[in-house]
This record gives structure tokens, C-alpha cells and sequence, in this order.
């Protein structure tokens, strides 16, 4: 690339696909923070106890399962939506409105007397939002080459980031106006809140019907309709037999309770997906082998997007995967557990919202768009490390925090370095995750290195409320700073072994 390439590269204000993705960075940011802090508090001032809040951090589990469903959105046409407005508009189209339409089955509910109905619309929520997410990454690795996926993937962050802040810190706002605080819950305040919430998602509806369909989106659609059909009804059967199996597994049984209780539970809620995972399969595989699923279009939307990666990556892609899997594993823990956290500490709405959803938030921004130079300038990988290291480091300013009276001054100091950090790893990673990607098959690789990359910390942070509970936040916050170490360890070796394009 030439010197002339590089400085057009860098003039980012310049490039339309940049400015498409803030806005479709936002839509993407809004709905996150209505399933974790925002709701967190809304439940909390609604008499719900610390550790069923962070349960519900679960309902978001549909963004670490995405890639089950992503060669749908790869392969599937939408009757009329597809014709009309393209294989990636129409599905976008599609997860924004099932988005709203979950937003505002939450706030026509009330957590004192639905808590499970509360439970189900946030479980909603994540599925359309991570069917979102997954339409959105594959517009942004198809809208322009992987000379621009650094900058995109910042100015991606950032658009989400600046969701978040609407989510966030204009939730925990609107709710406090409408008169909802810790000592007066009022469910009203918060249902106009919400609803709010949904208005705002008009931002990346208006998007979607705006812009123009990637090039290497506008691939026609190979097979007949029955077949698209008949592969809907399998994926649909086998979802059946998935949430079946969860229904008719029994709770953990009392000899699960003890010292090791937390641990065993989750190794019993494991093994428990395990086989409901197991039974989909067997289903599924059924529907094929019988002739009722159509073998090849299986083969296109699940065998060759796996095949295809461990033939480019062999021997190390099982390291790849690992590193995806557990690179984000402390950040997202402690992020479960925060706005609960910063409420016990004694700090109001007002000043959460100001300081950890706005203040924070452009600190996050920032770090993006640092980290998003920085892997230009040094490349992937560097820059990887950098924000592993960091990450660990400023989480473990929390030991701090908990350990003194509630101050404004050492709250702002530690999330200013904590969202900096943080930034500076998302922008990497990011583009690192769309690096490792075929264009090919973009929508269901993606999804399936992000689905790994929050399953295994999702999992964990729904137990952040009672490991908190039992050995205080002081050790919890050392916990999860520990849990980066062996990160970095994964980035050095590959680092020695994978030649990654910046």
C-alpha cells in the first residue's frame, strides 16, 4: 500500500461506511445496557435481590449462541424483505423491530409482580439484539476492505458506546425523573423509561431504510423456497427440543448446596446445555439424514464455515479459539456486577449515570479510537497485548475503590483508566476478530468467534452476585483481574506463530 493509500485510509471522516457504522453502532449499543446495568437497577429498586440481578444477566446469553442461528440470517431470504431491500437490510430491518417490540414487553411489565414475564422479555431482547449484531458485523467486514476494519471497528465502538450512554446514563436519568429512586420504587417511571428506550431504536430503523446494500451482499439466493422453509422448520424443531430439555432437567439438587456450591452448580448448569445442546443436534441431524433438511444448504451454512477456518489455521485455530474465548473473560465478569456494586457503595443514580455512563463512556470512545491507531501503526497483535495487560491492571483498582468511603474524585480516576484501557482492547480485538474471518461465509464466522468470545464470561459473571455475596468485593475484583493473566500468556505464543495483517 502506498504512502497516498495510507494518508486516504487514515482521513476517516471522509469515508461513508465510517459514519454508517455510528449510527448503526448506536442501534447495536442501546439494547445491551437494558439487559445488564439499567435493568440491574430497576430490579434492585423493585425488592429483587443481588443475586437474582445478575441471573438476569443470562437473558443476554442469546449473543454468546448467535452463531447457532447466524447461517440463518446468512442463507435464509426474508419473504418480500429480501427482494425488496437485500440479504443484509432486510434482516437488519427485521432484529430492529423485534428489538422494540422487546423493549416494550419490558416496560409493560412490572418486576414486583412478572418478574418471570420480565424475565422472558429480556431473554427477547438478547436473541434480537444479537441477530442485530450479527447482521451488522457482516455489513461492516462486506462495506469496505480490511484496510479500513481498524477505523470501523472505532468508530463501530464508538456509535455503540454512544448507545450505551442513551441506555445508560439516559435511563438511570429519565427513571429518576419520572420519580423512581432506591428509597420510592415507582413502576411507572421506569415503564415510560423504557418506552423511551424504544423510540430511541428509530435511529437505526431510519439507517437500515438509508443505506445502500454491500456489494457482496447482493449474492442471489441458490435454492428453492421449500428448501429455505424446510430449513427454517428443522432450526425451529430443534430449538424445541433444546428449551425442552432445559424444562425437564431438575434444578440443582440440594447436595449441590456446600462450601463448593457455586462451582458445582455451574458445572451442573453446564452439563445441563450440554445435553440440551445435544438433543437439538440429534434432531436436527434426524431432519437431515431423513432427507426433510437439504444436506447441501446445511453443508454452506454450518460443515464448510468450519472447515474453512481450521484448514486456514490447523493445529493452531484450537489456540485461536481459546484466546477468543477468554479474552474479554475479566472485563465482562466484573461489568455484571458494577452499577450493583457502585449502588452499595452508597453512590445515587444521578452520579453513576454521570460519571460511569457518560463520562465513562467517552472514555471508552477515546480508548477506541487510540486503540483503532494504534493497530494501524503497530499492528493487531501489539495491541492486543497492550489491552490485556491494561485491562487486568485497572481492574484491580477496584480492590481500591471498595476499600474506601464512596468518593467522586477516586470513582472518576478508576473508571477513566479502567474505560480507556478497555477501549483500547474492544478496537483490537475487533478488528482482530474480523481478520480471522472469509468473506465467504462473513455473517456465521463472525458470529461465532463473538458468541465464544462472551459465552464463557457471560456464564460466569451470572455468578458475580453470589460470589460477591460470599467473599466480599474486595477478593472478587482480585478474582476477576486474575483472570487476564492467562491471556496474555495465549497472546504471546500466537503472537509467535500467526503473521496477522494490521
Amino acid at each position: 500500500m502506498s504512502h497516498q493509500e495510507e494518508l486516504v485510509d487514515l482521513v476517516w471522516w471522509r469515508q461513508k461506511p465510517v459514519w454508517i457504522m455510528v449510527f448503526l453502532g448506536f442501534s447495536a449499543g442501546v439494547p445491551l445496557l437494558l439487559i445488564f446495568s439499567s435493568l440491574s437497577l430497576w430490579l434492585r429498586e423493585a425488592g429483587v435481590s443481588r443475586a437474582e440481578v445478575t441471573y438476569f444477566s443470562w437473558a443476554a446469553l442469546g449473543f454468546s449462541f448467535k452463531f447457532v442461528w447466524a447461517p440463518l440470517v446468512d442463507k435464509l431470504p426474508l419473504p418480500l424483505l429480501s427482494a425488496a431491500m437485500g440479504r443484509r437490510r432486510s434482516w437488519l430491518l427485521l432484529a430492529q423491530l423485534g428489538v422494540i417490540a422487546a423493549i416494550c414487553l419490558m416496560a409493560l411489565t412490572d418486576p414486583q409482580q412478572q418478574l418471570q414475564m420480565m424475565a422472558v422479555a429480556a431473554v427477547l431482547l438478547g436473541f434480537s439484539a444479537a441477530t442485530q449484531d450479527v447482521v451488522i458485523d457482516a455489513f461492516r467486514i462486506e462495506s469496505a476492505d480490511v484496510r479500513l476494519q481498524a477505523l470501523l471497528s472505532s468508530t463501530y465502538i464508538a456509535g455503540y458506546r454512544i448507545g450505551m450512554i442513551a441506555a445508560g446514563a439516559g435511563a438511570l436519568y429519565m427513571a429518576q425523573f419520572f420519580g423512581s429512586t432506591s428509597d420510592v420504587y415507582h413502576y411507572d417511571a421506569w415503564r415510560n423509561t423504557y418506552l423511551c428506550m424504544a423510540a430511541v431504536m428509530g435511529v437505526g430503523v431510519l439507517t437500515t431504510l438509508l443505506i445502500a446494500e454491500p456489494e457482496s451482499g447482493r449474492s442471489p439466493y441458490h435454492y428453492p423456497t421449500g428448501d429455505y422453509l424446510r430449513f427454517f422448520i428443522g432450526f425451529a424443531l430443534s430449538v424445541a427440543a433444546f428449551v425442552a430439555v432445559l424444562f425437564i432437567v431438575p434444578p440443582s439438587p440440594q447436595w449441590l448446596e456446600g462450601p463448593s456450591q457455586y462451582l458445582l452448580s455451574f458445572v451442573y448448569g453446564a452439563l445441563s446445555l450440554i445435553l440440551a445442546a445435544a438433543a437439538a443436534l440429534v434432531v436436527f441431524r434426524v431432519m437431515t439424514g431423513f432427507g426433510f433438511v437439504n444436506r447441501s444448504l446445511v453443508s454452506e451454512s454450518y460443515t464448510q464455515p468450519i472447515n474453512d477456518f481450521i484448514k486456514r489455521y490447523g493445529s493452531l485455530a484450537v489456540w485461536v479459539l481459546l484466546l477468543i474465548g477468554f479474552y474479554r473473560v475479566s472485563d465482562i465478569v466484573l461489568g455484571v456486577i458494577a452499577n450493583v456494586f457502585y449502588q452499595d457503595m452508597g453512590y445515587s443514580k444521578d452520579e453513576i449515570a454521570s460519571v460511569t455512563k457518560i463520562f465513562g463512556v467517552l472514555m471508552t470512545i477515546v480508548g477506541s479510537f487510540f486503540g483503532g491507531f494504534l493497530t494501524l501503526k503497530y499492528g493487531v497483535m501489539r495491541v492486543l497485548m497492550l489491552g490485556a495487560i491494561l485491562v487486568s491492571l485497572t481492574n484491580l483498582m477496584f480492590m481500591w475503590l471498595a476499600g474506601i468511603e464512596a468518593n467522586i474524585i477516586a470513582l472518576t480516576l478508576v473508571i477513566a483508566a479502567d474505560n480507556l484501557s478497555g477501549g483500547v482492547a474492544v478496537a483490537a480485538f475487533v478488528a482482530w476478530l474480523s481478520s480471522l474471518t472469509n468473506i465467504s461465509f462473513t455473517a456465521t464466522q463472525y458470529a461465532m468467534f463473538s458468541s465464544i468470545m462472551t459465552l464463557f464470561p457471560k456464564l460466569l459473571g451470572g455468578y458475580s452476585g453470589t460470589v460477591v455475596e460470599s467473599v466480599g468485593y474486595s477478593s472478587f475484583f482480585l478474582i476477576a483481574g486474575a483472570m487476564g493473566l492467562p491471556v496474555i500468556v495465549l497472546i504471546w505464543y500466537l503472537n509467535r506463530r500467526i503473521e496477522t495483517s494490521a
